[in-house]
């Protein structure tokens, strides 16, 4: 547990406590890592102020939602909102429990972590906070694979989840997918972190790359993530590979892995122009699968990529969440 006195440029100077849990999954020997989040003043929170962020295939949530750069992290501009913020590691992913086929060598065990165990572990995780701040309800926001992940999990649980944010969320795509370099899939993936930043900012124009992401940003965003593996070796660290497995099957074969039609509560989907893990034609077919929302809006940000929620206009995001989150009833909806 942590106390630091933090600001973001939008938020005044505030104590934000910060934890990091770890809690039981439904698996023996598997324990899961919460990041809390809040600030010092505030002390109860309502269903429409607890937030729970889920991650996307490869990168742990610490390293999408908790870099601290320029004036604090995502999670830190939340918590200075006034909501109390969680981010969940699945299995296999941070500081949560790698299954035992990520120990050995990739080739010796089959695709480790698939969606419907992640789905899971977002529900030990959504009973935890739920039990521990006596709550019926709360919030998720889920980015990319994650949003699969919260898509999935709200679709079977509506009763428990008061509004869903989506962010350059999986949806079918045209059989290929940025994400499969095709070649067998074994129990989980190397992933470099340095040779990352060509994959980025990949059809971003040279003028606007240090726009896009500031100098230092990425630099920042490496030590986070090279340090959320424990056998890191050589900037490579290791990614579950079950992801890919549910891509073959669901997204590049024509079928979801869930029914956004099950979805009867408020949804808000977030799309960045320069996104080319998640296109805006995948976006344009998933918004009006909805329908059963009792409302849901689409957020289109400019000059952002698939990592917008770590690039300059990652203030975009939050401003659309907190706008979101603040409406009460679809009768507000005229007021914002």
């Amino acid at each position: 547990m942590g106390i630091c006195t933090a600001k973001s440029g939008r938020h005044r100077m505030t104590d934000i406590l910060t934890e990091n849990l770890h809690i039981p999954s439904d698996t023996a020997g598997i324990s899961l890592h919460l990041r809390h989040k809040k600030r010092t003043d505030l002390q109860v929170f309502g269903p429409d102020r607890t937030v729970l962020l889920m991650h996307g295939a490869t990168l742990p949530a610490e390293s999408l939602f908790d870099v601290p750069v320029d004036d604090g992290s995502f999670m830190d501009s939340l918590a200075h909102q006034g909501f109390d913020v969680y981010a969940l590691n699945v299995r296999g992913f941070g500081g949560s429990t790698r299954p035992a086929g990520m120990e050995g060598a990739p080739e010796d065990a089959p695709p480790q972590v698939r969606t419907e165990t992640a789905v899971r572990d977002l529900g030990s995780a959504v009973d935890h906070i739920l039990s521990e701040r006596a709550l019926s309800r709360l919030c998720l926001i889920g980015m990319s694979w994650g949003g699969t992940v919260t898509g999935a999990y709200t679709a079977a649980n509506n009763d428990k989840i008061e509004k869903l944010t989506l962010i350059a969320p999986q949806w079918i795509n045209n059989g290929v997918s940025r994400l499969d370099p095709g070649g067998p899939i074994h129990a989980y993936r190397r992933f470099d972190v340095q040779a990352f930043r060509k994959h980025w900012l990949e059809g971003v124009s040279e003028d606007k790359c240090s726009e896009v992401l500031p100098s230092g940003w990425f630099e920042q965003w490496a030590q986070v993530i090279l340090a959320s593996d424990p056998k890191e070796q050589g900037g490579i660290i290791r990614a579950p590979a079950g992801v890919i497995q549910d891509v073959r099957e669901f997204w590049s074969a024509g079928r979801s892995f869930y029914v956004p039609e099950d979805i009867t509560v408020p949804v808000l989907l977030i799309h960045a122009e320069w996104d080319r893990d998640v296109t805006l034609e995948q976006m344009v077919n998933l918004f009006p699968r909805f329908r059963n929302a009792p409302f849901r809006r689409w957020v289109e940000i400019g000059e952002g990529t698939h990592m917008v929620i770590m690039e300059r206009n990652r203030w975009q995001i939050l401003e659309s969440i907190r706008a979101f989150l603040d409406i009460k009833n679809p009768l507000d909806l005229s007021r914002h």
